[in-house]
C-alpha cells in the first residue's frame, strides 16, 4: 500500500531509493546515545538501520498530495545524472522515479505544485533533469514553492559558508537556479497558505529556510516535516540532531516545538527519509516522545 486518505487530501508514497547512506549511527548523528540505538535495534533493523553493518538505512521518496484539484510534490529527492563530487553515495544515480510517479497516474506536465522544504542535495534533485547537455525544469507547469531564506542562503553568488560545507556543490546550479530562470519559482517568507487544507511555515534549525507542510483536513492532521528528523532515534531523543543541521540549537527547538503540535493534535509525522511505514504517530513520553502507531504504507522491501 502506497496511497493514504486523510480529510480531502490524498497522499501517494513515490520511492527513489531506500538502502545504507554510508554514515554510522555515531556520524550521522553524532549527539546520539549509543544505548537508545542498542536497546531499539530489535525494531529500528533494518528499515532504519543495518546493524550488522553499523550503517543507517534512510529513504528518498516524494510525497505525491491530490488536494483542491492540485497535483502537489513534496521534495523531489536526489535526481538522475547530477554531479555530486562531495556527496558520492548521490552522484550520477539511474533511478526509475519518473516511472513511479507515472505509475501513480501522474506525468511532469500533470504537477501544478513542487514544494521544497529546504533546498539540500536530496530535496531538488527532480526540480530539473538533463536534457542533451541541459538542465530543464522536470515539472513545467509547475509553481516551485521555496523558502526564501533557503535560496538566498545556498546561492553561491552571496558568499554563505554553510556548515555542510562542499556537499551541496552545484545543487543550486543544477537544481534550483535553471527553475528560477524559467519564471516558475516562488519564494516564500514566515509561511504560505497553499489551499484550504494545506499550510507551509518556516521551521529554521536544520537550513535557516526549512519549513514544514502542515495538512488540516476535517478531523484529520499531519505534517511533512522534511528533514526535521531523518530517524526515529530523533523522536525518542528529539535533543539529537543530524550533524547537517546549520543551527543546532534552533533545530532542537524546532523538533520539539513540532512534535509537541503533533502529539497533542493526534497528527501523523512524515519525514522526507524514513524507511519502512514511512511515517509516524507519536505521543509524549516525560520529557521525550515515543511512537504510537505507524502509518500504512507498505515497507520498501514488500514493493521491491
Amino acid at each position: 500500500m502506497n496511497h493514504i486518505t486523510l480529510g480531502d487530501v490524498s497522499i501517494t508514497r513515490i520511492w527513489e531509493y531506500f538502502g545504507p547512506v554510508d554514515m554510522t549511527p555515531d556520524t550521522f548523528f553524532p549527539e546520539s546515545p549509543k544505548e537508545v540505538w542498542d536497546q531499539n535495534t530489535s525494531w529500528l533493523d533494518p528499515h532504519f538501520l543495518d546493524a550488522r553493518n553499523n550503517i543507517v538505512n534512510s529513504a528518498l521518496q516524494t510525497w505525491l498530495l491530490r488536494s483542491d484539484g492540485k497535483t502537489i510534490l513534496v521534495d523531489t529527492g536526489v535526481g538522475n545524472h547530477k554531479e555530486r563530487p562531495y556527496a558520492p553515495v548521490w552522484s550520477h544515480l539511474k533511478t526509475d522515479f519518473l516511472s513511479n510517479l507515472a505509475r501513480a497516474g501522474v506525468t511532469p506536465e500533470d504537477v501544478d505544485i513542487v514544494i521544497n522544504t529546504h533546498l539540500h542535495i536530496d530535496h531538488v534533485g527532480w526540480n530539473t533533469y538533463l536534457d542533451d547537455r541541459t538542465w530543464v525544469p522536470t515539472f513545467p507547469n509547475a509553481t516551485y514553492l521555496m523558502p526564501k531564506d533557503d535560496f538566498d542562503f545556498w546561492n553561491p553568488a552571496n558568499g554563505h559558508e554553510p556548515l555542510l560545507g562542499r556537499g551541496n556543490q552545484n545543487v543550486f546550479e543544477d537544481s534550483v537556479a535553471p527553475v528560477h530562470r524559467a519564471s516558475l519559482t516562488q519564494l516564500w517568507e514566515h509561511g504560505h497558505r497553499i489551499d484550504s487544507n494545506l499550510r507551509l511555515d518556516a521551521a529554521p534549525g536544520h537550513t535557516p529556510g526549512s519549513s514544514v507542510l502542515t495538512l488540516t483536513s476535517g478531523t484529520d492532521r499531519a505534517v511533512f516535516v522534511g528533514d526535521m528528523l531523518h530517524n526515529p532515534v530523533q523522536i525518542l531523543e528529539p535533543d539529537t540532531n543530524s550533524c547537517f543541521c546549520e543551527d543546532p540549537a534552533g533545530a532542537r527547538v524546532t523538533r520539539r516545538k513540532i512534535l509537541g503540535w503533533a502529539a497533542d493534535n493526534n497528527a501523523l509525522v512524515i519525514p522526507a527519509h524514513l524507511g519502512g511505514h514511512g511515517a509516524a504517530e507519536v505521543i509524549r513520553e516525560g520529557d521525550s516522545f515515543a511512537v504510537k502507531g505507524w502509518a500504512p504504507f507498505a515497507p520498501y522491501s514488500e514493493q521491491a
